[in-house]
């Protein structure tokens, strides 16, 4: 933690070291905070753009290869480091895309190097959910065989399109999970999420052969195996709703479960490793951890109820309508986000950070971060990606990284009376469309304060209008042209001291009038740069009230103005432009 006051004391040598009523201060706030750089997009060479990406996966084979899975059947593979479009992997057939229907996910077999087996899970031609393995021949790596298809399960899904679920993941323990949504309709009707003999609103586990013709088996720990309980063997967990995108820890194999609400609350939910067998998340009893529709009793040997460990509410500014689970960060080349879960939201664009000690109350989120989120990615050397609807995919960073064509010399802010003054410095700033001031409270829930355009200008200024008397919290969020985002570090300003009435407002001088309003009486007034040395000096003896004062021609930047009398002084920052 830093401060201007530490930092003016150490420039200046002592020079300042009484100044210990400054008006004002401005701390970096220990969080990760995230960028989006965009990677996939229309201006990819040919080939290599995408429509509606659903699902980023890798193969796990030590290719480091990146798969991007296309709603409407074609999987296309990319190289990485740096980041090329390889070709068209395979074209998924038999499948119904549109609204939520669709090529909804693939997994690769944990000994894929070796078997080259792979799977798939979509809406077929009857609206029903299909889960099927493909082959890839040793002598075309990056092109599967397309008629080497073959259906494992068939789920009837009958009467609606949506909330079919969608995500395929592998265990630690080598068997396949699935999760499946309730059926779709409002409110699960028919009851399928705490209906043993189905397996819609389900997390599914199987154990997927490896032998001609495609099999598969029931792992001997499924949790419902008990003779003529009604349950299918397959069931691993009830009571989901649509859990359409959902993850393991990498590192801990924790079980990370995103489930889309209906009228209130969108979910999250969270099992440690050997904790996600023979659980009821809830659904359609609960939604969150609310009683949904007068609440009801879970369905009798249908497994303990499981809470969520973080809800949000249907609305555009804090939440949003259609959670989308991501996953914790295992990479290397961002550690300040290491071990943190992220996921977000679709409709609102709203992206949250659950930071690893898992609670809900110290969640960052950046508020209308990223449109059209359909699902994030993890490269296999753990790096994130995110998948936009609009055709896009980018790669997640920590801040820091550079994602945008812009470095950020200054953030600063200085606290004034109604206002907050905020001003920043940037340097090789190209191709870049604007900086949205976000403000905050408590340093985790931000929302807009304001937008400037990028002007090319290496200057930039911004006036808050305050009502509050405590510390903001302040960051910038810099977009560029191709819509790839950036944040800054997070500041404070702190609330001015209100036990010395005099000020310089406003505090940012662009035309060499500065204004100060004087309560008490003073004998000069003096402007010093922050290296310590006096660059203006006035008499302002038996001058009170609000008074203009022409100063200098000066470098553009940060001057502390000081009146003094009698041994008394006090002290402000002021930006001069």
């Amino acid at each position: 933690m830093a401060d201007i006051y530490t930092t003016a004391k150490t420039i200046c040598a002592g020079f300042l070291y009484p100044l210990v009523i400054f008006l004002f201060q401005i701390q970096l706030h220990a969080q990760p905070v995230i960028s989006f750089n965009s990677v996939i997009n229309n201006t990819t060479p040919a080939g290599g753009a995408v429509a509606s990406p659903i699902d980023i996966v890798n193969a796990g084979d030590g290719t480091n290869r990146l798969f991007i899975v296309q709603q409407a059947g074609i999987i296309k593979v990319y190289n990485l480091s740096p980041l090329n479009f390889i070709g068209d992997f395979v074209t998924v057939t038999g499948i119904t895309s549109g609204g939520e229907r669709g090529l909804l996910s693939m997994a690769f077999h944990p000994d894929y190097k070796n078997n080259g087996y792979f799977f798939v899970y979509y809406t077929n031609t009857n609206g029903d959910i299909e889960l099927a393995r493909y082959h890839t021949p040793a002598a075309t790596p990056n092109t599967a065989d397309p008629n080497s298809k073959q259906v494992l399960l068939t789920i009837p899904h009958p009467g609606q399109s949506n909330h079919n679920g969608g995500k395929l993941n592998f265990g630690a323990d080598g068997y396949l999970y699935f999760a499946t949504g309730d059926g779709g309709g409002a409110g699960d009707i028919p009851n399928n999420a705490q209906t043993g003999s189905v397996l819609l609103g389900k997390m599914l586990r199987i154990n997927v052969g490896t032998t001609e013709p495609a099999n598969y088996t029931i792992p001997p720990d499924n949790p419902f195996l008990t003779p003529g309980d009604g349950i299918r063997d397959e069931i691993w967990a009830f009571g989901l709703r649509n859990p359409f995108r959902w993850s393991f820890d990498r590192l801990t194999h924790d079980m990370w479960i995103a489930d889309v609400g209906q009228d209130a609350w969108e979910e999250i939910n969270f099992r440690t490793n050997g904790n996600t067998s023979g659980l009821n998340y809830g659904w359609h009893c609960k939604e969150g951890t609310h009683d949904y529709n007068g609440g009801c009793a879970l369905a009798a040997g249908t497994g303990v109820y499981a809470p969520p460990v973080l809800d949000y509410p249907h609305n555009n500014v804090t939440g949003g309508f259609a959670v989308i689970g991501g996953y914790v960060y295992r990479g290397t080349l961002n550690p300040a986000m290491y071990g943190y879960y992220i996921f977000a939201d679709e409709v609102s664009s709203n992206v949250w950070l659950l930071p690893p000690n898992g609670s809900a109350a110290d969640t960052i989120e950046f508020r209308n971060a990223l449109a059209q989120i359909s699902s994030f990615g993890e490269a296999e050397n753990g790096e994130l990606y995110v998948a936009s609807l609009s055709g896009q995919i980018y790669s997640i960073a920590a801040t820091g990284n550079g994602a945008l064509p812009v470095k950020l010399v200054d953030f600063s802010g200085l606290a004034t009376p109604g206002a907050n003054e905020l001003s920043w410095q940037t340097s090789n700033e190209i191709q870049l469309q604007q900086y949205t001031i976000e403000y905050s409270l408590d340093g985790i829930h931000f929302e807009q304060a304001g937008a400037v355009a990028a002007s090319g200008s290496s200057n930039y200024h911004f006036t808050h209008t305050i009502t509050t008397a405590g510390k903001i919290y302040y960051r910038l969020k810099m977009t560029g042209t191709d819509g790839s985002i950036e944040y800054s570090k997070v500041i404070i300003v702190s609330p001015i001291n209100t036990a010395n009435k005099n000020f310089v407002a406003p505090s940012v001088v662009s035309n060499g009038m500065m204004s100060v309003n004087l309560h008490d009486a003073w004998t000069d007034l003096q402007i010093i740069n922050l290296n310590g040395q006096l660059v203006y000096k006035t008499s302002i003896i038996n001058r009170t009230g609000k008074i203009n004062i022409r100063i200098p021609s000066l470098h553009t930047g940060h001057y502390l103005v000081r009146l003094v009398a009698n041994g008394k002084q006090a002290t402000q920052q002021i930006l001069v432009q």
